[in-house]
């Protein structure tokens, strides 16, 4: 089944993107919850001509993003947890949740959904998440992991 995404959905699409999904998820999760519609000849002519209308929106939309993934490049966060201070393992683990939160502190409203982690992070040390801020646009932040 051919579906129109209506909003960004987490391992299948972005907003505006035309996907192929499996006739139960589409019907039965995506178009009750408003995430997409069905992609019938109209509603793909109706988003071709919005994409147009569109289209400056969305290089604006992309430069800002691009901007701020450039000043995400240069910050790096430092999150304090309770950590054993003999192993360096810490108890329970960084997620998402936590960048988000180190960076509105800084000044940086993220959304804790955008910011990825790709392992589990349980103990000091240095990594790096990902923030996917546009379709186009993703930005590297390097965080360390402390002992408070």
């Amino acid at each position: 089944m051919e579906i129109i995404l209506l909003e960004d959905v987490q391992n299948l699409g972005y907003k505006d993107d035309v996907v192929k999904v499996k006739n139960g998820y589409g019907l039965n999760y995506l178009i009750p919850n408003k995430k997409a519609i069905v992609a019938t000849p109209s509603a793909k002519k109706m988003l071709e001509e919005n994409l147009k209308q569109r289209a400056h929106k969305l290089a604006k939309i992309k430069a800002e993003a691009q901007a701020l993934a450039d000043k995400l490049a240069n910050v790096n966060l430092t999150i304090a947890t309770k950590a054993n201070a003999e192993t360096g393992s810490i108890y329970g683990s960084i997620t998402n949740i936590q960048i988000a939160e180190a960076l509105s502190k800084q000044g940086f409203e993220i959304d804790r959904k955008i910011v990825s982690v790709k392992d589990s992070i349980k103990s000091l040390g240095s990594y790096v998440a990902v923030a996917r801020l546009h379709k186009e646009v993703s930005a590297e932040i390097k965080f360390d992991v402390v002992a408070e």
